[in-house]
């Protein structure tokens, strides 16, 4: 549990203390237990070691591309606002892994770097080119890449299709999160309320 000030952390950690750990990650009941004013999730959280990880089969080019490519960019603002928000691949600090069709990026899948050596996957696929295994591809090659590089590759998820995905690459579903946003007016009260700042 992380929370943006110190000010929250007694409230927040009284509340979780008094709650069922399977509430911690229900966004109905957290949101009965605190004011919540934004909740994403719930999500997998998924890892692979070296040992368990399975690679697709070769069957497609794949490029490498830096972050801020252009082509890179075409394909989030293909795949909209939604689709790239969830997909992460906008926040990504290490070169994409692309697969193109006719010079249209299509597929792309890389990591943000995260603490304690973790790489954060993300991938995306233009809606139109979807159910060809093109995600697996992508993620697959970026996968190799973060291991190589001595990371624990995290695969974050709530669609179906990409938890298939991370577990076809040999993923293990190890929790579940829960991200919220406090309403700071009413987180206000409601520590007053609980007789802390």
């Amino acid at each position: 549990m992380t929370v943006p000030s110190e000010a929250m952390v007694g409230p927040v950690v009284r509340v979780f203390e008094r709650a069922p750990l399977d509430a911690l990650t229900d966004p109905d009941a957290l949101q009965a237990m605190l004011p919540v004013a934004e909740v994403l999730g719930p999500a997998t959280l998924a890892y692979v070691a070296p040992d368990d990880f399975l690679p697709a089969a070769p069957g497609t080019v794949i490029d490498l591309v830096a972050p801020d490519d252009p082509d890179l960019q075409a394909l989030l603002a293909s795949a909209g606002p939604e689709d790239a928000d969830e997909s992460g691949i906008g926040e990504i600090t290490a070169p994409a892994a692309v697969v193109r069709e006719g010079g249209k990026v299509v597929a792309a899948a890389g990591h943000r770097l995260w603490p304690g050596a973790t790489a954060h996957m993300c991938v995306l696929t233009d809606p139109a080119a979807r159910g060809r295994g093109l995600a697996r591809q992508v993620a697959s090659a970026a996968v190799a890449r973060a291991l190589a590089d001595g990371l624990l590759p995290q695969w974050r998820a709530r669609p179906p299709a990409s938890r298939r995905v991370a577990q076809a690459l040999g993923f293990r579903e190890l929790g579940t999160q829960l991200s919220a946003h406090l309403d700071p007016v009413r987180f206000a009260r409601f520590a007053g309320d609980q007789g802390t700042d």
